[in-house]
């Protein structure tokens, strides 16, 4: 290759990049509110909540999109029910799914026509789909944009802190220790990347046995609202433990969509309320 061929080439990919962010400008400033739900560590029900969060804002009339960037393992799909590839409108540009009246998503798991198909990908491939999630996808205008990552510090939220401007943070934890110690980093993360901290939530915390109605604790307790007082982070509140929040997420159906009660459901409210209140 001849050095004029690369500096062409080198041209050609500036212009593409310079394209892409007013795409991306434009994009956001339709979107008022710009969430990134996070998480220490697998398994504290990030991407649940970050449904049940996103499910709840809809069924309080706020417009609100939900974007899975966790590239790697996408549940947003499977949890909110929705199937079949993505389409895309005359101008080339990707419609997201619609779930109810206010209520999008878009997830990998839409652009792939295998589902159990493993997506091997480094840095550079996952920063640039990343880009593309908000670029070329119609949003139209939002009141929220819920942005689920996946778990710990790599290069998923890091894209998200520096393509979407004025993003803020969700930090999701359960109470036990090794999941606080993760979460310690994902604090760090933020302040490091100066990404506002809207505030932490547990999950998974105290509830009632269903045969005595005495209070169990399945990974301690308070250990979400100690470590945001001691790190100097809003508590947002916690979730009670609740099977039922799984299976509903498994039926596509989350259990903020409606026609559950219970503390959890009791719980969720007060903490998206707490969000919005926030914002």
């Amino acid at each position: 290759m001849t050095m004029k061929n690369q500096s062409s080439q080198a041209e050609n990919r500036k212009a593409q990049m310079e394209r892409q962010n007013k795409e991306i400008t434009e994009t956001l400033s339709h979107i008022k509110n710009k969430i990134l739900v996070m998480s220490g560590k697998g398994g504290v029900g990030k991407s649940s909540f970050a449904s049940n969060l996103a499910v709840s804002l809809a069924g309080k009339g706020f417009s609100t999109g939900l974007l899975d960037v966790d590239l790697h393992g996408p549940s947003i799909a499977g949890m909110m029910g929705v199937k079949g590839l993505l389409d895309v409108n005359e101008d080339q540009q990707v419609i997201p799914k619609a779930v109810g009246d206010h209520l999008k998503v878009v997830s990998m798991q839409s652009l792939m026509k295998d589902p159990d198909q493993a997506v091997i990908w480094r840095g550079p491939a996952k920063t640039g789909i990343i880009r593309q999630f908000i670029a070329d996808v119609r949003w139209e205008t939002l009141d929220f944009l819920i942005v689920d990552s996946p778990p710990g510090t790599g290069d998923e939220p890091l894209s998200v802190a520096q393509t979407i401007t004025g993003a803020k943070a969700v930090i999701v934890t359960t109470p036990q220790d090794v999941a606080l110690a993760d979460v310690r980093k994902s604090i760090n993360f933020c302040r490091t990347v100066n990404l506002e901290i809207v505030g932490l939530v547990e999950n998974m915390g105290p509830f009632a046995c269903p045969c005595c109605g005495e209070t169990v604790e399945l990974f301690k307790s308070r250990g979400g609202q100690v470590t945001a007082e001691n790190m100097g982070v809003t508590f947002l509140g916690t979730l009670p433990f609740d099977p039922q929040v799984v299976k509903a997420c498994d039926e596509g159906t989350p259990i903020a969509a409606g026609g559950h009660t219970g503390p959890f459901v009791n719980a969720l409210d007060q903490v998206v309320r707490a969000i919005v209140s926030s914002l």
